[in-house]
């Protein structure tokens, strides 16, 4: 599945964030500095009322600045964090200023307000050229997040120690709110283009989204309308857009922003009328709009990053798995050569029956009952590696089960979820044995498996990885506890806890539903389930975790959509 298009910050948007932030962060003093990730910098405040934490990304996709919530402490050691931490210790944040109508947003840093600025911090949001920059009081580069070569920018190459220079100016004219009528649509139909060019290559500051936002309230018209040359735009479609571009120009004139969803593109932030403001009035202490930009990038950068890491684990589980066929394949090929050990002795048996055998004869025959002996002590190498190969194979399968039914309820659940995985995955690769950390470190971690209440209300508890699934099924099973699992299928082991009360017919068979669900074989009608007691399993020596076997057992029926219900239920309660 794609990853959802992610609607970049405009100048409208940003100066919306910076409606919200300027009264509430200037003046307050820099306190900390931190980088997430090798785009991403975060940077805390203290003022008289709070402390603000303002994240700053020259991501190329996602350039983004406004207020977040106080993250985790990470990235503090970072060759940038540090330079930043330097650079403006002790000072205050005095100005806070977005100039002209480029997306840049600048931030002046002096001892005390009224005093001389001694620091900048410039963040440029402009997409693959996105970057930041600390300057010191002559605007000289201090620190920069991207050093800019000549070969990769003849126009505008800058590093540290240089003149800070701002980006080259856009094309077209800055917006006017006094421009008449007739002298805007002549700026406009210039050129023989489609609308959406026109309005950019005409006048600054206007985005891909914006643009959507000016001719309509819906995808379909809006991407008609832009498409469509300025030459065949109707007078009542003119006016229509005069009007939008008006109320634009007005919003930002009056600091009329808002944050609001849907319609025609992602978001957008600013409002046609007063009387929307009027619906939504702002409190003195709000940055609605600030923690809304926050949530949707949050929300669609964390599902990239779980759908990046999730093709990423995919394809290192899918190449170990056919490299553990292969060499399967390779063994079973070796324990085929055995069947012909009997013909190799009844050879040598005919050449040493011969009347008179030459000596060439009888050292060929030893060379027969060599091979043939050889062949058959093979046997006994040959087939635990088969078994160790075999076992490897279905815990690769049912890692990618794991995968593919991965929790969906929060990006949080989904990367702790995948991180377990990819843990799995190299503990396999070196041949299932995890490291002392790595042991030191399960050991102090209680592992959370999905619970689940049957009918009857006992817990059904299911294993979302190879170690939740031993831990319910072998450490935390007590007697009466009854152990499913899709029969000859990769899946889920899942436990009704049988020894907390008496389970009905019903538990039983929403157990055997639930663990159809969590296989390989869900998107079947009907799927084998065995039941087993809990006090049945073994824990199979040397395997992987996660891998059991059993004595005897039950078969039930199960239909996987029937789980569906449990799952809702599940799903609300967490």
């Amino acid at each position: 599945m794609a990853p959802a298009a992610l609607q970049a910050m405009d100048l409208t948007s940003l100066r919306a964030v910076l409606s919200e932030l300027q009264p509430r962060l200037v003046p307050s003093r820099f306190e900390k500095a931190q980088q997430a990730d090798s785009h991403t910098l975060q940077l805390g405040f203290r003022t008289l009322q709070q402390r603000l934490w303002l994240e700053l990304s020259w991501l190329a996709e996602a350039p983004r600045c406004f207020a977040i919530e106080p993250p985790p402490r990470q990235g503090d050691g970072s060759t940038l964090a540090q330079q930043l931490q330097h650079g403006l210790g002790g000072l205050a944040l005095v100005s806070l200023e977005q100039p002209g109508w480029e997306r840049v947003v600048e931030l002046g840093f002096a001892a005390r307000p009224g005093e001389a600025i001694q620091r900048w911090l410039v963040l440029e949001l402009m997409g693959r050229h996105s970057n930041l920059f600390l300057l010191d009081e002559q605007r000289r580069v201090v620190a920069a997040a991207r050093q800019v070569r000549q070969q990769q920018s003849r126009l505008r190459p800058i590093g540290t120690g240089d003149a800070y220079s701002p980006p080259p100016p856009l094309s077209g004219q800055p917006p006017n709110p006094d421009e008449p009528f007739e002298q805007w649509q002549a700026q406009l139909s210039l050129l023989p283009l489609p609308l959406l060019k026109a309005l950019q290559s005409a006048y600054q500051g206007i985005s891909p989204a914006l643009a959507l936002q000016l001719t309509g309230d819906t995808p379909e018209r809006s991407e008609a309308w832009l498409a469509q040359p300025v030459g065949e735009l109707s007078s009542a479609q003119w006016q229509e857009l005069w009007q939008r571009w008006q109320a634009w120009l007005k919003a930002l004139h009056e600091e009329r922003f808002g944050f609001s969803t849907g319609r025609c593109c992602s978001y957008r932030c600013w409002q046609e009328s007063a009387s929307q403001s009027e619906e939504a009035p702002k409190s003195a202490e709000s940055l609605a709009i600030n923690q809304a930009l926050a949530t949707y990038h949050q929300d669609r950068l964390g599902s990239r990053q779980v759908l990046q890491r999730q093709h990423q684990l995919r394809q290192r589980l899918e190449q170990q798995l056919n490299r553990e066929r292969h060499q399967m394949e390779h063994q079973q090929q070796l324990l085929d050569q055995v069947e012909n050990s009997d013909q190799l002795q009844q050879q040598a048996d005919a050449l040493l029956c011969l009347p008179q055998p030459s000596r060439d004869q009888v050292a060929e025959a030893q060379a027969l009952y060599k091979r043939a002996r050889k062949l058959r002590r093979s046997v006994a190498a040959i087939t635990p590696r088969m078994e160790q190969h075999s076992q490897r194979i279905e815990q690769l399968e049912t890692s990618l089960t794991f995968l593919e039914q991965g929790p969906s309820h929060s990006h949080a659940a989904a990367l702790e979820h995948l991180q377990t995985l990819e843990e799995e995955c190299a503990n396999l690769q070196e041949q299932g044995r995890p490291s002392r950390t790595q042991r030191r470190q399960q050991a102090s971690t209680t592992p959370s498996p999905l619970e689940l209440a049957s009918p009857s209300g006992l817990r059904l508890q299911v294993g979302r990885n190879h170690r939740q699934n031993e831990w319910i099924s072998l450490r935390q099973a007590r007697r009466g506890d009854l152990w499913f699992h899709a029969q000859e299928c990769p899946g889920s082991h899942v436990v009704l806890k049988g020894s907390e009360g008496l389970s009905a017919e019903g538990d039983l068979q929403a157990a055997a539903d639930v663990a159809a669900h969590f296989s390989r074989a869900r998107g079947n009608s009907r799927v084998a389930v065995v039941m087993v007691p809990c006090e049945e399993l073994q824990r199979i020596p040397g395997a992987a975790p996660g891998t059991v076997r059993h004595r005897g057992g039950a078969v039930i029926w199960a239909e996987p959509g029937r789980a569906a219900s449990l799952l809702a239920a599940g799903a609300r309660s967490l």
